[in-house]
């Protein structure tokens, strides 16, 4: 039933894209560990070193978390973004204005739908993988306390979804490799307010509702709550918000790039 799934035209494009990245990345396997290496210095310097300072944060819904608990789902949230956003942004970016690597592969019958849905596969299958390691280290160092964490997973891809689409529909706005340095500008500030390192009631109403629109911090909630064992109505609307993100960028994606790769 596989075989005849992966054979499907709706499949069988984009899985060849994703057949093909496989090869290409199949020998940089331990550039994985160096994207899972980021979240865990953070979690050593602001969940361990901070958190000795701070102690305990308020959960979500009654009781509270340890600082180190309470950091870690959001630096788990955060490797899923990174891991699927880079793939659709730099490493995309090569390719699609320099390498000119979709003009061979359009050459074939492979269309521009393909291109795009191979590559937000892609993408949010590396997202998911960074998100994995760095989940078993979390639950090796005892920061997983509730069995729902289990939907870290479908969770980690849905998050990789988003923001690889996303992703897909920036770069084909991108000019130069300058250009990256506006989306870091929306990434950090974004990464530092999105609840990553305190919770959303330090906040004033009006900034909670903006920091509430912040597609990371859906994420974050999509994760944190899980691994803290609350799952409520938060963990659906951030699913909801996710999907809708990911499926809204990917429509703007795919027109993007009949354009550009018509050119």
């Amino acid at each position: 039933m596989f075989a005849q799934l992966l054979r499907h035209p709706a499949v069988a494009g984009p899985a060849v894209l994703v057949e093909r990245n496989l090869v290409i990345h199949r020998h940089s396997w331990y550039l994985l560990l160096a994207e899972v290496f980021e979240p865990v210095l953070y979690l050593l310097s602001m969940g361990v070193g901070i958190g000795a300072l701070v102690g305990d944060v308020p959960g979500l819904g009654t009781g509270s978390a340890g600082y180190a608990a309470f950091v870690a789902p959001a630096l788990l949230a955060t490797a899923a973004m990174n891991g699927a956003m880079n793939e659709t942004t730099f490493a995309m970016y090569g390719k699609l204005r320099e390498l000119r690597t979709y003009d061979s592969i359009l050459a074939t019958p492979l269309t521009v739908r393909d291109v795009a849905l191979g590559e937000v596969l892609w993408a949010l299958l590396r997202g998911t993988a960074v998100t994995l390691v760095f989940g078993v280290f979390l639950a090796v160092f005892g920061l997983v306390g509730s069995g729902w964490a289990l939907l870290v997973v479908p969770g980690a891809l849905l998050i990789g979804f988003a923001f690889a689409s996303l992703g897909l529909a920036v770069v084909t706005y991108v000019r130069s490799w300058q250009d990256f340095q506006l989306i870091q500008l929306v990434m950090l500030p974004m990464f530092l307010f999105a609840t990553t390192f305190y919770p959303l009631g330090v906040y004033p109403r009006p900034v909670q509702l903006a920091v509430e629109c912040l597609p990371l911090y859906q994420g974050i909630e999509l994760i944190r709550r899980p691994v803290l064992g609350t799952v409520d109505a938060g963990v659906v609307v951030a699913a909801l918000y996710l999907a809708v993100l990911g499926t809204a960028s990917l429509a703007v994606a795919l027109r993007r790039l009949e354009r550009t790769l018509a050119r």
